[in-house]
């Protein structure tokens, strides 16, 4: 089985992408649009190595998005020609059989692509993924169009670009220094033949803020979580709902604050994003949650939706109870749980109901509170 490494280009600063920072860099869905681009590579079986080119200014960024993932790096160049030229002449010592040359910022190449640019260069110099032309394409002089292109024989390229190493290697020594837009265009000017594949339209490459936040929307999907909780009367004068004290001949018993309908919506959003229930992250055998206020659980959930690159979409809670009445002080619930979490209001639905006289709410003795967030994630 021949071996097959894989060279990103990724040292450039994508002047066009408008972000703070190169964009190679930038949090897709919670990690470095980067990292996902050498999952890709490092998972598929028939990659042996992962070298990456990149910015000498950028050893850390790529130290962290790198982790874990055994790829490689060396400096780029100024162009993108000089810094791929960096990257062959860095495994020319030990050097593969094949090369792919893909860039950095196409996170979502899929394995069926790189197996079939690795499969094409077993009777090929070069193999490249092509998507077909489906817009009209017009030839225009100024705001006037001249003529309609035929598009027939027009396609779009796409990387991984594959070559057998020794003659990409040549070839871009031969032409270092010259202007060519991608790796394919320089093989065939040293007179190779490069061979086509099917490409996939998923496999695009994020120019500009916008393309990231298409590839963000693309790639979320909606999920549901449900919490319930119930906590008894105990002594007191007020009780805890939703961040917000509300008069009432007793209090509720707990742990914590005892706020029944924090804890319902915390256990909901820990339940959308996979990740436990409250007594996992805040056990009540821990004394330093002794009285503690809810608004610490709910946030805590929330920060862990939000590390995983998700947003709430909303949050619906019903607190069911005879006593305390919760229909005057519902507003300020919705506002106390959008101020915790930084949110519009919008997103929060608070209700109350009874159980007609059933049950212990029925009887008076506690209540309970049941929630439901859905999350994009």
């Amino acid at each position: 089985m021949p071996t097959c490494a894989a060279l990103i280009v990724a040292a450039g600063r994508g002047q066009r992408f408008g972000g703070s920072g190169p964009k190679q860099y930038a949090p897709l869905k919670g990690e470095p649009l980067l990292r996902r681009t050498l999952r890709a590579f490092a998972e598929h079986s028939e990659i042996s190595s992962i070298l990456v080119a990149i910015h000498p200014d950028d050893e850390d960024l790529f130290t962290e998005a790198a982790q874990g993932m055994n790829a490689a790096f060396v400096h780029g160049g100024a162009t993108r020609q000089e810094s791929v030229l960096k990257g062959l002449e860095a495994l020319a010592g030990d050097a593969p059989d094949l090369v792919l040359i893909h860039d950095g910022a196409r996170p979502m190449v899929g394995a069926a692509t790189i197996s079939a640019v690795i499969s094409a260069l077993v009777n090929n110099d070069g193999a490249l993924p092509v998507v077909p032309i489906v817009d009209t394409l017009k030839k225009i002089d100024g705001d006037i169009v001249g003529k309609t292109v035929p598009r027939d024989q027009l396609v779009r390229a796409q990387t991984p670009q594959g070559f057998r190493f020794a003659p990409i290697l040549d070839a871009h020594r031969k032409f270092a220094g010259e202007s060519f837009t991608d790796d394919a265009a320089i093989l065939e000017h040293a007179g190779h033949q490069v061979l086509t594949v099917a490409g996939d339209d998923a496999n695009v490459k994020v120019t500009t803020m916008e393309d990231l936040a298409r590839l963000e929307s693309a790639l979320s999907e909606t999920r549901i979580g449900q919490g319930f909780d119930v906590h008894k009367f105990g002594p007191g004068d007020f009780v805890t709902l939703c961040g917000v004290k509300v008069p009432h001949d007793f209090g509720l018993e707990g742990h914590s604050d005892a706020d029944v309908a924090l804890h319902a919506a915390t256990d909901a959003i820990l339940g959308a994003i996979g990740a436990g229930d409250i007594g996992q992250h805040f056990p009540p055998s821990d004394e330093k949650w002794r009285g503690a206020p809810s608004d610490k659980f709910i946030k805590h959930a929330y920060d862990l939706l939000r590390a995983q690159g998700g947003r709430l979409v909303n949050l619906d809670i019903t607190i069911i109870c005879e006593r305390p009445k919760v229909g005057p002080h519902r507003d300020a619930m919705v506002q106390s749980i959008a101020s915790i979490l930084d949110i519009d209001a919008s997103r929060i639905s608070v209700k109350a109901t009874t159980t007609e006289g059933l049950g212990f709410t029925g009887r008076r003795e506690g209540i309970a509170a049941q929630a439901v967030a859905m999350v994009s994630a």
